[in-house]
Order: structure tokens, then C-alpha cells, then sequence
């Protein structure tokens, strides 16, 4: 039930050329297994670098039901012959004729949800879940055997303010307790390290043939609408400092290709809901992961919040976080990683689209337009990421607020302008809005004289 590596060029046309990205990728350099493969081909033929599995088009069609069955059964045997064969189904090469409406089956998608949420309910110890019992035993004692000897002695009152002897709450306490035994007791049916490791795997398999479904059109839709899916990999993002590092970023990836049809505001409608995530957690689960230090996270994250402004009814709950997502975005433009770096300023070319106050406090932000330049000036590899770069710079001076701190680029704009004629017309729409609309006294000289 492992993943079948996504950077693995298939059929055999050869290495030597990198495979395109796959769509919705938070970070696109697939060119790294380029020159591996390139070295396979040369070492040996086409035949032989690796088996190629076939599956019929109407296998789904034909065992949807005993797929959708196995899931819910439960079986270690029949679970595993599911996953198995829904990692197949579901990872689609480009040149697949492989029917994309697997997430239209019945009951298809709630059964995998289901097999994440049985991981979910034991991923954490019995330990850190049981609340604290009532001990009654030994109450009429100063040494009761249950740690309470020290406050019990040193106390005024004597046992009394420990709340031991208080015969209303030992009463109240004994006709609870049986109602709640099964609840705080370990039950008989304990799993061992072995059977959770197992969940374990099953979960991760299961957010995984969910993450292949998000990359097909046609299911797309039917995700982005189902709140149980939404709520599943809201909550495994949300937990990404004691969850399992696979599951955290299948569902991270999900999320991401899900972005553009995603509308926050599911999470309170009148759907049944399974978990009980508002859009203000959401936003904050996100935000997590923009702030990890992990760079698959934190790209994505960044790629995810750039696709959710574009939808104007997700806009009042990115907001009140808009001072934390460009302090950290601008952070991202100083690494030296140029998957962050393109993350960062695709996302802040479409958060400078949003409103007037946003591009106030993006410009405001202390190495902002800094690190823009850089990007350009260094240039970044990807020539689409330098051009968002001056597009952003030229959003941030069409509001004659931001003309004054700009005025102090205005040498290294005219350098750029002069220096590189890809984007010399951008720079020089810049430079005309900073000198000949001018907003105050100040500005009216400098552009008027040169001063």
C-alpha cells in the first residue's frame, strides 16, 4: 500500500526529458529525477525499467460494490485487497484512459473518511484521553494511597478542603461512575502496538487514494462539496505536530487541489457534520502549516491560501490573519529555496488583488518590496514568478498612501527598467505612477524637477 513515486516518468518513452508537473502540485521541480532516468536509459532498455501494471477500465465498474463492502467490513484481508487495488485505480498517468469518477461510486468515499476516522479515534494514547477518576477508597483517611497525603496533612481543614469526606459528592460520584465505566476504562478489546500500526498504514493508504482523486476534474466538484472529506483533512492538518508525517501531507495536498471550488463557509451550513471544525479553525490549521518548518508544508500552504482569496466569499475569515500571512510570506522570499520563493509570491500576487487596506500593510511590511526586487533582480528561474513579482510592485503603487515609501525605489526601479527589457514596461508604468500622479507636495517636486 505504498505510494507509487510521483516523480517516476512512465512508459517507455525514455528519461530525458523531465515529466510535467502534475496539476496542483505545491512545488513543481519534478527535474530532479531527470538525470537518474536519463542514466536508467542509457544502462539498460526500455523493457526493463520496470513492470507496468493493467488494469481493465470496467474493473471498477464490476467490483464497486464489493470495493465500497471491504472498506466497511473492517477485515484486515478484505480492507487491504481494497486499498490495494483503489492506489491502483486511482493513480491516473497522463496518458491513462482510466475513468475518473471513482468518487462518484455510492458510499465509496464516506467508507475511506471512515477508515482515516477509525485511525483518528485511537491515534492518540488512552493515557492522554481518561479523565480524572473519583477515588473514594481510603476517604476517611489522612494517607488515602492516592498521591493526596501532602495536601491532606498540610491543609487547615484537614481532609475536608481536599474534597474526599464531602458525602453528597461520594454519593453523586457512585451513581455516575457505572453509566461511564466503558467510556474511561481501556475496554476489552484493546488494540497492541501491532494492530495500531496496522490502522495506521490503512489510514495513510486511504488518504492517499483520496489524494489521487482530488488531481481528476470530475471529482473535484463532489469533494469540495462533501463536508466529511473537508473536516477529515482539516483535522489531520490541524494535529500535523503528533500525526503521521504521510497522512499530514496527502492531506495537505488534497486541500490544495481542492482550493478553487473550496468555500469556507461549509463548515457552517446545515450539512451534517462529523467533526466540528468552524472556518476560523480551518484558517488556523492552515496558518500552522504555513509556519512549519517543513518546506513541503509550508509551500503548499502558502499555494493554498493564494487559491482560496480568489474566491470573494472566503475574503472575512482570511482577513483578520492577513498581518500574519504577510510577515510570513515575506520571510519565504528570503529563503533560499526557490519553491518557497515561488510559493510566497504567487500567493502575495493574489492577496495584493484583494482590497485597498491589504496592499497598505503589504507595502508597510518591513522587507517587503526588498525581497520583491530581488527576486527579479536575481532573476528567478522561473521567468512567470519575476513577472507576479513587478505585477505585485505595481499593485502596491497604485494607492498614493504607498507612493512615499515607494519613492525611495525609485533608482532601483529606473535600474530595472533600463537593465531588463522583460519587464521593462511594468517598471515603467511604476515609475510613471510615482512621478507624474503625485499625491502631495513632496512627490509634485520630485517629479517635476528630478530632485
Amino acid at each position: 500500500m505504498q505510494k507509487r513515486d510521483q516523480n517516476k516518468s512512465g512508459g517507455s518513452g525514455g528519461g530525458s526529458t523531465a515529466p510535467a508537473p502534475k496539476r496542483g502540485r505545491p512545488f513543481g521541480s519534478t527535474s530532479g529525477s531527470a538525470a537518474a532516468s536519463s542514466a536508467a536509459d542509457s544502462a539498460a532498455p526500455s523493457t526493463l525499467l520496470g513492470p507496468s501494471l493493467q488494469v481493465h477500465t470496467s474493473f471498477a465498474d464490476q467490483n464497486n460494490k464489493r470495493i465500497v463492502l471491504a472498506l466497511q467490513s473492517g477485515l484486515k484481508s478484505e480492507l487491504t485487497w481494497a486499498l490495494n487495488t483503489l492506489t491502483l485505480l486511482s493513480f491516473k498517468e497522463k496518458e491513462d484512459m482510466r475513468k475518473d469518477s471513482l468518487a462518484k461510486i455510492s458510499g465509496l468515499l464516506d467508507a475511506l473518511l471512515q477508515v482515516i476516522d477509525d485511525w483518528r479515534d485511537i491515534a492518540l494514547p488512552k493515557e492522554l484521553q481518561k479523565t480524572r477518576r473519583v477515588r473514594a477508597l481510603g476517604a476517611n483517611s489522612f494517607a488515602t494511597g492516592f498521591g493526596n497525603e501532602y495536601e491532606a496533612l498540610g491543609s487547615n481543614d484537614g481532609v475536608k478542603q481536599s474534597g474526599l469526606t464531602d458525602a453528597s459528592v461520594q454519593k453523586n460520584a457512585a451513581k455516575v461512575r457505572p453509566s461511564e465505566w466503558w467510556c474511561d476504562e481501556d475496554g476489552l478489546f484493546n488494540l497492541d502496538d501491532e494492530g495500531r500500526a496496522e490502522k495506521q498504514q490503512c489510514a495513510v493508504a486511504a488518504s492517499n487514494i483520496i489524494r489521487n482523486f482530488s488531481f481528476m476534474p470530475e471529482n473535484e466538484v463532489i469533494m469540495a462539496g462533501n463536508r466529511h472529506c473537508l473536516e477529515t483533512v482539516f483535522q489531520c492538518i490541524e494535529d500535523h505536530s503528533t500525526e503521521d508525517e504521510e497522512l499530514v501531507t496527502n492531506a495537505l495536498e488534497t486541500i490544495v487541489n481542492l482550493a478553487p471550488l473550496l468555500d469556507l463557509r461549509i463548515f457552517s451550513s446545515s450539512k451534517p457534520s462529523y467533526i466540528k471544525i468552524t472556518e476560523k479553525r480551518a484558517v488556523q490549521a492552515i496558518m500552522g502549516m504555513l509556519g512549519s518548518a517543513v518546506k513541503a508544508w509550508h509551500c503548499a500552504a502558502a499555494e493554498l491560501l493564494g487559491r482560496l482569496i480568489i474566491n470573494p466569499d472566503n475574503e472575512p475569515f482570511l482577513l483578520p490573519f492577513f498581518p500574519q500571512i504577510h510577515k510570513r510570506l515575506v520571510d519565504l522570499m528570503s529563503s533560499p529555496a526557490i519553491d518557497a520563493q515561488a510559493a510566497a509570491v504567487g500567493a502575495l500576487y493574489n492577496l495584493a488583488e484583494v482590497n485597498m487596506d491589504c496592499r497598505l500593510k503589504l507595502a508597510s511590511e518591513r522587507w517587503a518590496v526588498d525581497r520583491l526586487l530581488r527576486v527579479i533582480r536575481a532573476p528567478h528561474p522561473v521567468p512567470e514568478v519575476c513577472r507576479k513579482a513587478a505585477m505585485i510592485l505595481e499593485s502596491l503603487v497604485s494607492e498614493p498612501q504607498n507612493k512615499a515609501l515607494l519613492l525611495a525605489y525609485e533608482n532601483a526601479f529606473a535600474e530595472i527598467l533600463f537593465s531588463d527589457t522583460r519587464y521593462s514596461d511594468t517598471f515603467a508604468r511604476i515609475l510613471y505612477e510615482l512621478t507624474s500622479r503625485p499625491s502631495n507636495k513632496f512627490t509634485a517636486a520630485r517629479g517635476v524637477w528630478g530632485m
